[in-house]
């Protein structure tokens, strides 16, 4: 049973993070392409509930592996995880419902952003010109390089799992140990890529990274600077995340 609980939870993490991924591939595209209905949609009230149900959706995702069996010891990889040779159909439900439509739907998003960015880029007359603030394009980016990183470290044993699925009694026996191996670990290794992708990109993160190595030699720098910006946060007066006049004024491709 504990077996079963770990790769439940393992599953439940890897389901959650494609799809909130696609989620914030599709939050992204409403923002930039169709930016005069991104407030309707997305009002604080809707964020909530897209956020639930991102989840609500990766539990009836997972759920299912403990009615086909799927969730076994593999001594490949030292580990209880999702066994591709449990049921072909299952697999390939698997690999479409958990990785190409979610993959599509991001690929399609971004797609459409940098088509956007594109015909931003390329207009001549400033007076028509729309403005894209460079954080909302630094954010966009950094979320890009995440989608990549993630689909090229997920694609291999996804593509493995499509094979097998397939045809399990010959390819089975033909998937090396050493690839399943590297494409397993290669896969789980995603999570750890994130945190350096926002070091690299992001001008905040690479700050508090700053702030929390130096306070691991000056512990005192660390509670100091934590309370002062607590102090400083409750002088300031909040200030709306998002700000239309800024954003690209246009609301179709």
């Amino acid at each position: 049973m504990h077996c079963k609980l770990s790769g439940f939870v393992m599953g439940l993490s890897v389901i959650g993070s494609i799809f909130n991924i696609a989620a914030i591939a599709v939050n992204r595209y409403c923002y930039i392409c169709h930016s005069f209905a991104y407030d309707k949609v997305y009002t604080w009230w809707n964020t909530m509930l897209y956020v639930c149900l991102i989840w609500v959706l990766t539990v009836v995702a997972t759920v299912p592996n403990f009615f086909v069996g799927s969730l076994e010891y593999d001594p490949r990889i030292y580990s209880c995880t999702f066994v591709q040779t449990a049921s072909s159909y299952y697999t390939i439900a698997v690999v479409i419902i958990h990785f190409i439509v979610p993959i599509t739907i991001v690929s399609f998003c971004y797609f459409r952003i940098w088509i956007l960015v594109i015909q931003v880029r390329r207009r001549v007359k400033s007076e028509i010109k729309p403005r894209l603030k460079p954080s909302d394009f630094r954010n966009f980016l950094t979320m890009f390089v995440v989608f990549v990183i993630f689909a090229f470290c997920w694609a291999p044993l996804n593509f493995i799992g499509l094979a097998v699925a397939i045809n399990p009694l010959e390819m089975a026996p033909k998937i090396p140990e050493w690839l399943f191996v590297v494409s397993y670990f290669m896969a789980y290794f995603n999570s750890c890529l994130n945190a350096i992708i926002y070091g690299l990109l992001n001008q905040n993160f690479r700050k508090e990274y700053k702030r929390i190595l130096m306070s691991l030699w000056m512990p005192r720098l660390f509670f100091q600077d934590t309370s002062k910006g607590g102090t400083e946060g409750q002088k300031s007066k909040p200030f709306p995340a998002l700000n239309n006049n800024d954003q690209i004024k246009t609301d179709t491709l």
